[in-house]
């Protein structure tokens, strides 16, 4: 059903990290994530709605491409959430990715004559507790190919993805209902019930509610049109903290991903997700959030990274 950002499965058993087995891949995209970073593959295919692509990415110390809602390759896949469902893969390294792009998401476009012009905006702008090493080590990692983002622009931007994360859940899951109605109580004991009680509780989502959500919805969208007229990427965290535990996997961990997440999805526009080693072994993840999945900013941060 392509939910869930952590890795647990209770029908099939939760997936371990392949380097670190106390610890999960993230999701939902897992097996394939999984199976790049232990060498099984050096490709695998996902879907990416919240971040079901980035956060894995990250967590495994991926790369990952996220492709558009209405994209070819995710339109005979079974819906979660129709408005912001995405295709994406998994490579272990940027030669591959730079070699897959083209090919999976359309001929680059021609460069123009200056530089892609990029911006960084830490994560601690969108959630205050982020991990204070995970911050060092993605401004470190973009700062070799983006500036801060200035404080009016960051201004601008979080007041335009204010309440981001409730229109994405209450989109997300209003969406998600309608696809699964039906089936929800002749099936209830097949489904996960966390995932069941989450699809099943938006069914009695207020109207109001859900056209708030639109209206946040339309206004990230113009905070994004905004943001590309003056920079080509915008960089930013992919997930709060390294891969969790299974004890970590909490409803907070949960709201803190799509913190990060959510924005780009309600924009509807395509991440490259870059990994950022940690000393520990464990990793980070940047997302580099483009206008196109076609845009040569990708190929250009793959060709320095």
């Amino acid at each position: 059903f392509a939910s869930g950002l952590t890795g647990e499965n209770p029908h099939y058993g939760d997936c371990p990290h392949p380097r670190f087995p106390d610890r999960l891949t993230g999701g939902s995209s897992s097996g394939s994530a999984a199976l790049v970073a232990a060498g099984v593959t050096p490709l695998a295919i996902g879907t990416d709605t919240g971040g079901s692509v980035r956060v894995p990415a990250a967590f495994c110390g991926l790369y990952g491409f996220r492709l558009t809602p209405g994209d070819a390759f995710i339109r005979d896949a079974f819906p979660l959430s129709p408005t912001m469902d995405t295709a994406g893969w998994f490579t272990a390294f940027a030669e591959d990715m730079r070699a897959v792009l083209p090919v999976l998401a359309g001929p680059t476009e021609p460069e123009t004559a200056r530089e892609p012009r990029g911006a960084y905006l830490p994560g601690s702008a969108l959630w205050p507790d982020l991990d204070p090493a995970i911050e060092r080590a993605c401004a470190d990692a973009a700062a070799a190919f983006s500036t801060p983002l200035p404080a009016d622009a960051t201004a601008a931007l979080r007041e335009s993805w204010r309440d981001a994360v409730d229109a994405y859940l209450t989109i997300g899951m209003s969406e998600a209902h309608a696809v699964h109605r039906a089936w929800l109580e002749p099936h209830r004991a097949d489904y996960d019930p966390v995932i069941w009680q989450r699809f099943h509780d938006a069914g009695s989502l207020p109207p109001e509610k859900i056209a708030a959500a639109r209206r946040t919805f339309d206004r990230a969208r113009a905070g994004w049109a905004a943001l590309f007229r003056d920079y080509d990427f915008l960089e930013l965290p992919s997930a709060p903290s390294v891969a969790p535990t299974k004890a970590e996997c909490t409803p907070a961990l949960r709201r803190a991903i799509l913190a990060l997440t959510a924005p780009a999805s309600l924009g509807g526009l395509p991440c490259l997700a870059l990994p950022v080693p940690l000393p520990s072994g464990l990793s980070a993840g940047l997302q580099a959030v483009l206008p196109r999945a076609t845009a040569p900013a990708a190929d250009w941060i793959l060709a320095r990274y």
